[in-house]
């Protein structure tokens, strides 16, 4: 599978489960139920656009290295690059929603980033061995000449 199959089914399947662990923690941590399903719906859609941008960039850039796959570094790069960047983006949001401050805001994400890094690298190596390597990190095969 590639292409823009390939990223609809990935991101459609990380925001499913990730929007179902937003809620639970949200709920644990005392929040309402309406609060928490709005802001689990709002990170998500933050969180598809982000993705879809973040994966096509990181393609990209993956692409154009000397030296394909993907290695346990780069799979760092890749989770650790939208984790940094979907926090720069949610901490006003989830201050605003909750109606908390943005410290308060801050410390709730980071505790979300720190699981996110985690699922976010398990969640790729196993879509990875399911669904096969992305064109642009599969080997070049090299044809020779005899």
């Amino acid at each position: 599978m590639q292409g823009i199959k390939r990223k609809l089914v990935y991101v459609t399947l990380y925001e499913v489960i990730a929007t179902a662990i937003i809620t639970l923690i949200l709920l644990l941590m005392g929040h309402a139920i309406l609060d928490a399903g709005v802001a689990s719906g709002m990170t998500s859609a933050i969180a598809v656009s982000w993705n879809l941008a973040w994966n096509s960039l990181f393609e990209s850039w993956e692409a154009r290295q000397p030296e394909r796959g993907r290695n346990i570094k780069r799979r760092i790069m890749h989770a650790l690059g939208f984790e940094f960047g979907l926090l720069a983006i949610l901490v006003p949001v989830m201050a605003w929603w909750l109606e908390i401050s943005l410290w308060h805001a801050f410390v709730l994400d980071m505790g979300l980033l720190i699981f996110f890094v985690f699922y976010t690298f398990v969640f790729s190596l196993a879509f990875d061995k399911i669904f096969g390597l992305p064109l642009s990190a599969q080997p070049v095969m090299v044809e020779s000449q005899a």
